[in-house]
């Protein structure tokens, strides 16, 4: 009869994890923050200040080259954080899986595996949310602050002062706002002073509302459609589209975060412009785990997500196993100028 160290293992984990998550729809991060990994805790990438091309200088023939400076590039260094959190079986659901061995009912044990492995999961659902959240702070607020458990880290992608604004009239003021105006004024703002346009959004459904709700685009809409026809969600991105070709993604996720209490990736009153394809990378370190403990007989480890390690270890007293997962990581933000953050509320 197996026992319970033959069946919680890392790699039972993490082959049941990635099974389970195979068909999930990505985290918005996810697809503008592809994952990488490298050695170590310090990540370095280079920041670009000017989108914009600088022409070559005109040489005469035989004559040395003109070495060019790296002007308009700044090379930004930063200690990526270390997460790590651990879970046992409790004492039922360890008396339980006993029993259950004991029949020898492969459907009673798969059952009462699948709860293990559930409640084991968690570690690394908790993972991969750190990972957005640390994304999407960085994408609505240019900075990513972390306060927990006696750990404090503050990163600053330094987004120019001038791709940052509050609005005049709140978008809550729906007769009055001038939303496609607004939108017009900071795509215009990041184009004079990067030479890339941006070409898409992201907002919650509460800034999503105003949006709907404001009087000239429902009236746009009306007159697009002939008059007579609801404001449809797709006839507002059409619209959208068409006048300012951009598109909006509506992102109202919910993450539980270190007090404890829900909290939205993507904050209310709070609209982001960017542009075409990857915004960054969201990098791995390599973890205590990964480093000393793979080839040994210490505990089992299992990498997955590209850099999440998951360590299970024998207890023997009381007699359990721990599952622990690891994480080093933080996501570089190397289109950081070409973003726009804006605050719809007018304070």
């Amino acid at each position: 009869m197996p026992t319970i160290f033959e069946l919680v293992t890392a790699p039972e984990l993490t082959s049941y994890w990635e099974q389970m998550t195979k068909d999930r729809p990505p985290y918005l991060g996810e697809t503008l923050w592809p994952a990488q990994k490298k050695l170590g805790l310090d990540l370095k990438w280079i920041k670009g200040s000017q989108g914009l091309p600088v022409v070559l200088k005109p040489s005469a023939f035989d004559v040395n080259a003109v070495p060019r400076p790296r002007i308009g590039f700044e090379r930004l260094s930063a200690q990526m954080p270390f997460f790590k959190e651990s879970t046992y079986i409790d004492e039922e659901l360890r008396q339980q899986l006993n029993m259950v061995l004991e029949t020898g009912n492969q459907a009673y044990i798969d059952s009462v595996m699948n709860q293990v492995f559930n409640d084991e999961v968690r570690l690394l659902e908790g993972a991969r949310a750190r990972r957005e959240m640390m994304r999407m702070m960085a994408l609505t607020t240019g900075t990513i602050s972390i306060a927990a458990n006696g750990q404090s880290y503050v990163y600053d992608y330094g987004i120019p002062a001038a791709h940052k604004a509050t609005v005049t009239t709140s978008w809550s003021s729906v007769d009055s706002a001038d939303v496609m105006g607004d939108i017009r004024t900071w795509q215009d703002k990041i184009e004079e002073d990067t030479g890339v346009r941006p070409t898409r959004a992201v907002c919650n459904a509460k800034t999503w509302g105003y949006i709907k709700n404001n009087a000239a685009i429902s009236k746009a809409v009306y007159v697009i459609a002939n008059g007579g026809v609801m404001v449809s969600d797709a006839r507002v991105r059409a619209l959208i589209m068409e006048e300012l070709g951009l598109e909006i993604a509506v992102n109202s996720k919910l993450y539980t975060g270190d007090a404890g209490t829900p909290v939205k990736y993507v904050p209310d009153d709070t609209f982001v412009l960017f542009p075409t394809g990857t915004l960054g990378n969201t990098w791995f370190g390599t973890t205590p785990e990964e480093s000393d403990l793979m080839s040994g007989s210490v505990a089992n480890v299992s990498i997955t997500d590209t850099g999440v390690a998951v360590c299970t270890s024998k207890k023997v007293d009381p007699v359990n196993v721990e599952t622990k997962a690891s994480m080093i990581s933080l996501p570089s933000f190397e289109a950081a100028d070409q973003v726009f953050i804006a605050d719809v509320s007018a304070g």
